[in-house]
């Protein structure tokens, strides 16, 4: 039996004391490793049949245990933890008596001896991970006590700012307003997320309500003038408000300046030549906006300066008032553009070319377009929109050159949208907009309407599509679905319209019959660099492309770039002599590509190549289309907004 069955038995006791709840309740609590109680056993067992309790003292003390040991046969030895500090009782058999001791043979001595040197290794290094993992505590609270430092300063910092603008605030009401200037942290260089990485709000945009102008201001850069903020809150117009953005005025720009011309647009013998120029400049939109606002009312006048065929022509854009109080709603009066079209939705700065498919610039001005007055709101949500006005004459149709003029126009405009699927990567979006104009202009011309359109290119080119004169014209309207795909930065979209004329009839005269035209565009479009095209709720449109980065190539930055493909149709033909007698309406197809560059969200570059085909009519004036036009042209856009 001797030492080795003194070692088991103790074996046996500290297995017993592992499962008890003193040892569950104490021992579990402490850093030192419940296995090194059996070392301590067994040392005891084997020291004491060596030479005595002094030896086993110095022993415990080399392996970090002091305190006291009592030996008797089959006590308890208390031993007391340095780690822990708890006392720690385990009941074991310290030693036999010396007549059975004696018994042991230098054998069974040896090979304790070798296991000893063994667990004396193990229990060594079960020290150097305690160690080591009171040195991993120690440096995790010196990092969090350094932490809790710079916390601390930081909001002294921020404590000191504010007390600084406050001492600002209170000299102010003692002597002249002094600027002061508010630190930004935001880059305005990039990276952007792809909310705030589209172009500016333009001319012609929806309002912003009041909660959107206060986010918008939340990170503006500004200048203090006493209870004033002179900025430039986010989409970047010069804005000067109050102290809490209720009051505010803000002035915007846009700037589209056109140089092209046309290629082999040559008359066949007999016809008139037109104006088809080699090289034209031209000033297409030339809009300055401006709003007043109080709280949730604003008031927009933006005059317009340009047009596509003769710049300098003075005209108005928008003169309205609006109330964006309701959510996600904005109630409009005055002259304004009712849209009904996905792509007029748009807006004139974010066109995927540089104008409209000829289809949806007829339709818009049948009873909306540019300086329009409209009584009507659109309310819209993440993945809908409706909105719908009545509108009446445009902007200086109410002349004093036009004397004969006895009652306005009165129309109506409506339009549903919406994202019946949308996810990250795909939006699927389907539409439907409708224009009438239920009761046209009553003057010397009551009831004569001649519809027609360019090429899609904002020169002042001779219109070679044209549905000839039509008289009698009691009401017109237009209808038509739109789609729109989206697959990451790849967008798919199109519109189709139906135009139909009602005409009157006089006592003792035959019935002009009605008619119906028809007219549609498809469109491709991939974004080559930066954020692709995406669908914005409130205005139920895909906007251009979003630049992450400015321009910079020392930077390997490049903006913005998008590659561009559209085909339109618009045949303004019906029926025989529908303009008078041997004039026939006639048909348009325009083939277009282009690409957009974009080195920052104010500034846009595009450049566009069209294809077209106009069959023949003797309706446009000066003889021009007699036997068909084709032809080639190339454009291209400087755009500056703000």
């Amino acid at each position: 039996m001797g030492v080795l069955q003194s070692v088991k038995t103790g074996a046996v006791e500290i297995g017993a004391f592992k499962r008890s709840i003193f040892y569950r309740k104490k021992l579990k609590k402490q850093v030192i490793d419940p296995a090194l109680l059996g070392v301590f056993a067994l040392l005891n067992a084997v020291i004491t049949q060596r030479g005595g309790q002094g030896q086993i003292q110095a022993y415990l003390r080399r392996f970090g245990v002091k305190g006291r040991s009592v030996l008797f046969p089959y006590k308890r030895v208390v031993f007391e933890s340095v780690l822990g500090g708890t006392l720690v009782l385990f009941p074991v058999p310290l030693y036999e008596t010396s007549a059975r001791a004696s018994e042991a043979s230098s054998a069974e001595i040896l090979a304790l001896r070798h296991e000893m040197a063994a667990m004396r290794r193990e229990m060594m290094g079960e020290i150097r991970h305690l160690k080591a993992q009171i040195k991993q505590q120690n440096a995790y609270e010196k990092y969090h006590e350094k932490h809790e430092v710079l916390h601390v300063a930081h909001h002294a910092r921020r404590a000191a700012r504010l007390a600084q603008r406050m001492v600002v605030v209170q000299a102010s009401q003692e002597e002249e307003p002094k600027p002061t200037f508010q630190e930004v942290s935001l880059p305005n260089d990039g990276p952007r997320s792809p909310a705030e990485s589209r172009l500016s709000d333009l001319p012609g945009a929806p309002v912003q309500s009041w909660q959107e102008f206060k986010a918008a201001s939340a990170h503006e850069e500004v200048v203090d003038i006493g209870r004033m903020k002179i900025g430039f809150p986010r989409g970047g117009a010069p804005t000067i408000a109050s102290d809490d953005h209720a009051y505010a005025f803000s002035a915007g720009i846009l700037a589209q300046n056109d140089v092209g011309g046309f290629i082999g647009v040559n008359p066949k013998p007999g016809e008139g030549e037109g104006k088809f120029p080699s090289v034209a400049e031209n000033a297409r939109r030339l809009w300055l906006r401006f709003l007043w606002r109080y709280k949730d009312w604003v008031i927009n006048v933006t005059p317009g300066f340009g047009s596509n065929s003769l710049d300098g022509n003075i005209r108005l854009v928008d003169g309205n008032l609006n109330y964006t109080g309701l959510r996600n709603t904005i109630l409009t009066i005055g002259y304004f553009q009712p849209r009904m079209e996905e792509e007029s939705a748009e807006g004139s700065g974010n066109f995927e070319f540089v104008e409209r498919p000829t289809v949806v610039d007829l339709v818009r001005n049948l009873a909306g377009g540019v300086g329009r007055f409209s009584i009507g709101g659109l309310h819209y949500e993440k993945n809908w929109l409706v909105g719908a006005y009545v509108t009446g004459r445009t902007f200086g149709d109410n002349t004093a050159s036009d004397t004969t003029a006895v009652e306005s126009q009165k129309g109506a405009v409506f339009r549903v949208a919406g994202r019946p699927y949308a996810s990250k990567d795909v939006d699927v979006f389907l539409g439907a907009g409708g224009t009438t104009a239920f009761d046209v202009n009553k003057n010397s011309e009551s009831g004569k309407i001649t519809l027609s359109g360019n090429m899609e290119f904002p020169l002042g080119e001779t219109s070679l599509l044209t549905s000839g004169a039509l008289t009698n014209v009691s009401q017109i309207w237009a209808v038509g679905p739109q789609f729109a795909l989206r697959w990451k930065k790849f967008l798919l979209k199109g519109e189709y319209y139906r135009i139909g004329i009602q005409r009157s009839h006089q006592a003792g005269v035959s019935a002009l019959p009605s008619l119906g035209f028809n007219g549609w565009y498809v469109a491709a479009n991939y974004t080559l660099l930066g954020y692709g095209r995406a669908y914005s709720p409130k205005r139920g449109a895909f906007t251009t492309p979003g630049v992450k980065y400015d321009f910079d190539p020392r930077a390997n930055h490049w903006g913005a770039l998008e590659a561009s493909a559209r085909w339109s149709v618009l045949d303004l033909n019906d029926v025989p002599n529908q303009g008078g007698a041997g004039v026939n309406g006639n048909k348009q197809t325009v083939w277009m590509a282009g690409v957009n560059w974009y080195p920052n969200r104010h500034v846009r570059i595009m450049l566009d190549y069209a294809h077209f085909f106009v069959t023949p009519s003797k309706g446009v004036s000066g003889n021009v289309n007699l036997f068909g036009r084709s032809g080639n042209a190339i454009i291209s856009r400087f755009q500056v907004s703000f």
